[in-house]
This record gives C-alpha cells, sequence and structure tokens, in this order.
C-alpha cells in the first residue's frame, strides 16, 4: 500500500515562555492523500492553526521546540533545512491564512504580490506572470480581472480579499492546500461560494485539503475525515459521516450541540460547553476536558488522574475517552442524539 501523501507523526510543537512551557500541539498523529479532505475542528487555542504552521515550516525554531515527524510526499520537513522547504512552499504546499487583509501586504498591489508568488518557482517574465495572475484572480470570481489586479488589499472587499488570497495560493497549483478559518467574518452567501470554490479547484487539482476551523457545519459537506482538537491533542478522528452520525466523544457532542442547524426544529437556546477551553501551560491532570464533562463522575476517577489514550472504536474512527465504547454509544444513541434531534 503507498504512502499517503501527507503522514504527521507524533509531532510536537512547544513554546518556551517566562510562565512555562507552552504545549501548542502535543503528540498528533494523522494522515491525508490526494485528492481528499480533512477538516480539523476545535475550539480557539485548541492547537489548530499552529498545526499548520508546523506543516509549513512557519515555526521560528528559535523560540519553538518542533519535533515527530511531518512527511509530504515521501520527504520528510522536520529536520528539512529552512531552505529545502521554503522551496516546497507556495509550488507544493500552500495556505490561505485567517485573515487576508493582515496577510496580505498593504503596500503592493494585489496582482504584484500574485507575481511575485508566481516567478519565485516559475521563470518567466513579468508579463507572463501578470496574465496568470490575471487568469487566477478571473478564476476565483474577482470582476474585471484586468483592472482590479492593479488595486491593493484595502480596495478589496473581505470576500473579494480572501477570494485574491485562494488566487494567490492557487498560483502554483499546490499539490496540499491549507485553509485556516477560510469563512471567518464572511456572510453566509460568501462563505457558500469561498467553499464551493474551494471544492472545485481542488476537484480540478486532486490535491489535498484540509480545512482548520471551530465549526463544523463548514466541514459538514466537505470534509472526508475529521480530526477533532482540544488542549493540544486529537481526541476523536475518523470518517465525516461517522464523526456526524455516530460520535463518541463528549466534546464532540457539545460541538454538535452548539451549532445551529437548519434540518431541525428551532431551540430556544443552543446546546454550549460550559466552562472555557484550558489553559495550554497549566493542562488539567488527566483528562484536559474532564472539568467540563459531565460524564467525568464515570470513570471511576481516571478523568482526573490518568490521560487517556487515542484508542480504535472501528472503521478508522478513534476516540480518546476514558469512558467504555459501548457506554459512549449508550450515552449517544439514548441521551444526546434524541436531543439533538428534538432541538432541546
Amino acid at each position: 500500500m503507498a504512502d499517503p501523501f501527507l503522514k504527521v507523526q507524533d509531532l510536537k510543537i512547544h513554546f518556551p515562555t517566562d510562565d512555562g512551557l507552552v504545549r501548542s500541539v502535543d503528540g498528533l498523529t494523522f494522515s491525508l492523500e490526494r485528492g481528499k479532505t480533512l477538516g480539523i475542528v476545535g475550539e480557539s487555542g485548541s492547537g489548530k492553526s499552529v498545526t499548520s504552521l508546523g506543516i509549513l515550516g512557519l515555526h521560528n525554531k528559535r523560540n519553538a521546540q518542533v519535533s515527530g515527524e511531518i512527511w509530504l510526499d515521501n520527504q520528510e520537513l522536520v529536520n528539512a533545512s529552512p531552505e529545502d522547504v521554503r522551496k516546497l512552499r507556495g509550488q507544493k504546499m500552500a495556505m490561505i491564512f485567517q485573515d487576508p487583509l493582515s496577510a496580505m501586504h498593504p503596500f503592493y498591489t494585489v496582482g504584484h504580490q500574485i507575481i511575485e508568488a508566481y516567478r519565485v518557482h516559475h521563470n518567466v517574465s513579468k508579463k507572463v506572470a501578470r496574465k496568470h495572475a490575471i487568469e487566477m484572480l478571473n478564476r476565483v470570481g474577482i470582476p474585471q480581472p484586468d483592472r482590479r489586479v492593479d488595486d491593493y488589499p484595502h480596495q478589496f472587499s473581505g470576500g473579494m480579499r480572501q477570494r485574491a488570497m485562494i488566487a494567490m495560493a492557487l498560483s502554483c497549483d499546490p499539490e496540499l492546500l491549507i485553509a485556516d478559518e477560510p469563512t471567518t467574518a464572511l456572510d453566509v452567501t460568501v462563505q457558500a461560494q469561498i467553499l464551493d470554490l474551494m471544492h472545485d479547484l481542488q476537484q480540478e487539482f486532486n490535491s489535498a485539503l484540509i480545512i482548520i476551523t471551530h465549526d463544523l457545519g463548514v466541514v459538514a459537506e466537505l470534509a472526508d475525515d475529521i480530526l477533532v482538537m482540544y488542549g493540544g491533542k486529537a481526541i476523536e478522528q475518523g470518517p465525516a459521516q461517522t464523526i456526524f452520525e455516530a460520535p463518541e466523544h463528549p466534546y464532540t457532542w457539545g460541538l454538535l450541540g452548539s451549532m445551529p442547524r437548519m434540518d431541525r426544529p428551532v431551540a430556544d437556546r443552543l446546546m454550549p460547553i460550559p466552562g472555557s477551553p484550558p489553559s495550554l501551560i497549566n493542562l488539567p491532570s488527566g483528562c484536559a476536558f474532564h472539568p467540563r464533562c459531565a460524564y467525568e463522575p464515570q470513570t471511576g476517577g481516571l478523568g482526573t488522574t490518568m490521560v487517556p489514550e487515542l484508542t480504535e472504536a472501528g472503521g478508522g474512527h478513534r476516540v480518546r475517552c476514558h469512558l467504555p465504547s459501548t457506554e459512549r454509544r449508550r450515552i449517544w444513541a439514548e441521551e444526546i442524539k434524541p436531543k439533538l434531534e428534538a432541538g432541546q
């Protein structure tokens, strides 16, 4: 069996600070095939964006401790030289950053920035690169691209800046595209257009796609697999259909319960997850989620004393929880799912 296009093995990304060691990513393992989409979900501070920056080699090794393995098309990146990783960025892997206004340089035109990204990896003239930039802006739905190519980022609306970021990221036809909160701060109509556009371009280039978000609704239609992160660790991962139809971790139940749905009765209130995400410097003992978990008393004390392992639940579905799988499935079927379907 061929190796996956992207394989992340026991990835750890820690940041030493005056207050202690920030364990932003702590032993993360996953893989992704060409043409497939992985959705990484979780609350702010769970380690999603730090993971994506680690894959692209964008952490400063002087203030970040990065260990583990990241294999991209059988090339290891963690121990590769910065120059080797830089050559891969843009052509082999690219990223749509969370905030296109701050990610794009305000001093240069949108076209200039796309042209520069293209010429780094292609030995072409400025004229050829400019033509390519106009084609990319047209492909992502920017009106009058031959004129807007000379506009500055502040002259674009939020949705158009996001499209321009996608055009820049896709200008060299990357084989791995990471989209970090690609629809944040966009209205729902533009969100749908952006997600459709990313799906169409993925199909065209057969690229591997990672969508990072806190919103399970964003990945519901796009993702083939879902990775749920909490406190720097994967707490549940598996096929998207399984995660939506038969999740087994209480945190995932909470994410589903706090997501507005159009296919069920309108509830008076959503079902929020109590408490706040943990500090990555002083994680709770045992399971990091136990202070917010209503089912911790059923673990016989393990929830507060022992870190649970990520164990196989069948069919590629893995869960990090002390509750037995049979009990998790019973709770979902008898308690959680009926409430969600009733909109309570």
